[in-house]
């Protein structure tokens, strides 16, 4: 009777098996990619709408007082929940983030501004110009900016307009870095060449030709820095010298609410965290797939 012996198994250890398990780590990369960047459009999109809508839209004071509805827990009538004299604590989570945003998204353009202009400055003019500035952004960034920002801070009277300029006057120094080190590896192309071999002006070149090319990454800067700027303001209202107590501020919502968690009140805690962090998150995911556009090659490297 003839031997049915089977073929022997067939290894799959060639050149040809890699591809798929490739393909499938490029396809879950990219899958994951795409699930961040919607979930972070939606969350975003959710949070301008709920600012720009819910103020006009709903029809309460969120600074009146409610003593006999104080520390009541989420429920239909009040979702987040009240804090602790009876305000409804959703509608000032919402304004609360309102200041937020206006706060960072000023903030970040100012920073950026100021930022852009330095850092172009001292790769345009170079030599002592970019020495002396680059020295002086180092001992800038020597000192922590929350400590620079109390110090900003305690020489106004409480407003949100001294946050802004705190926040700003603290957050320009990574943008004037980044801009320098662009404006310096633009310098060495062929056009620039070509434009001062014409007899182009510094500023004209500045202007024309190099302030073009760092917008993006100065763009993508910004993005990133509204975080930053948000969790800022809202340490220095925690710290209670951000806005004045009675205006609606998430780090102000987060203080006075510390009485209410050592007595078991969770919820006056939990939600104008939860505003604080999922938000600036989002936001950081965005600039995330932002940053990977512009840089495919440095796509683990996400600043937060």
């Amino acid at each position: 009777m003839a031997d049915t012996a089977r073929p022997p198994a067939t290894r799959h250890d060639g050149p040809g098996a890699e591809a798929p398990t490739w393909r499938s780590r490029g396809g879950t990369r990219r899958s994951t990619r795409t699930w961040r960047l919607w979930s972070s459009a939606v969350i975003v999109a959710a949070v301008v709408l709920a600012v720009l809508v819910v103020p006009p839209l709903v029809q309460l004071d969120e600074q009146a007082v409610n003593l006999a509805a104080k520390l009541q827990p989420p429920s239909w009538e009040h979702p987040f929940g009240t804090d602790d004299v009876g305000r409804d604590l959703l509608l000032r989570c919402v304004y609360g983030l309102r200041v937020s945003l206006l706060v960072g998204l000023v903030a970040a353009l100012v920073a950026t501004v100021i930022g852009t202009a330095v850092g172009t400055a001292a790769a345009v003019f170079g030599g002592w110009v970019d020495r002396l500035v680059m020295r002086l952004v180092d001992a800038f960034a020597s000192v922590p900016h929350l400590l620079l920002g109390i110090f900003i801070v305690a020489m106004f009277r409480p407003g949100v307009w001294p946050v802004v300029f705190s926040v700003a006057l603290t957050h320009w120094l990574s943008t004037a870095r980044i801009v320098r080190a662009e404006v310096l590896s633009l310098r060495s192309r062929p056009y620039i060449d070509a434009a001062v071999s014409g007899g182009a002006s510094r500023r004209r070149v500045a202007v024309r030709h190099l302030l073009p090319g760092v917008l993006p990454q100065a763009g993508l800067a910004a993005v990133l820095m509204v975080p930053h700027a948000i969790w800022h303001e809202s340490a220095l209202s925690f710290l209670g010298l951000g806005l004045p107590t009675h205006q609606a501020s998430l780090g102000t919502l987060v203080q006075t609410a510390r009485g209410s968690l050592l007595a078991g009140d969770w919820w006056p805690t939990l939600f104008p965290g939860l505003f604080i962090i999922v938000p600036t998150l989002a936001i950081a995911g965005l600039a995330g797939v932002w940053r990977e556009r512009l840089n495919p090659r440095r796509r683990s490297e996400l600043m937060l």
